[in-house]
């Protein structure tokens, strides 16, 4: 998690010193959903650094995984200000891919 943050923040300084564009989105499913959640992301701290620093990023959450966490801990997730929900994590993955973007994984 906190890799992913770092190369956001690494991204948008690089393209931001040489004036070009960068659009940064942050999709999480499986696990990687504690990210951002409100209750229980170990980044929360990091990720309004991020959203301070680049205001224009995107995180998305997976829908299918958020359903699932919530149906087996019985009450509904709280995401951290500013994640937004896709119906699946690796179709917006996919989408985002089939539009041009790069994938990186940390």
């Amino acid at each position: 998690m906190r890799h992913a943050i770092t190369n956001a923040l690494n991204a948008a300084r690089s393209y931001g010193e040489n004036n070009e564009p960068v659009a940064i989105e942050i999709v999480a499913y499986g696990p990687g959903v504690h990210m951002f959640r409100a209750d229980t992301s170990p980044v929360r701290d990091l990720l309004q650094l991020l959203r301070t620093s680049v205001p224009s990023v995107v995180f998305s959450v997976c829908g299918n995984t958020r359903m699932l966490m919530e149906r087996a801990e019985g009450h509904p997730l709280s995401l951290v200000e500013g994640a937004q929900v896709v119906p699946a994590g690796i179709v917006r993955l996919t989408e985002l891919q089939e539009a041009g973007w790069t994938y990186i994984r940390p």
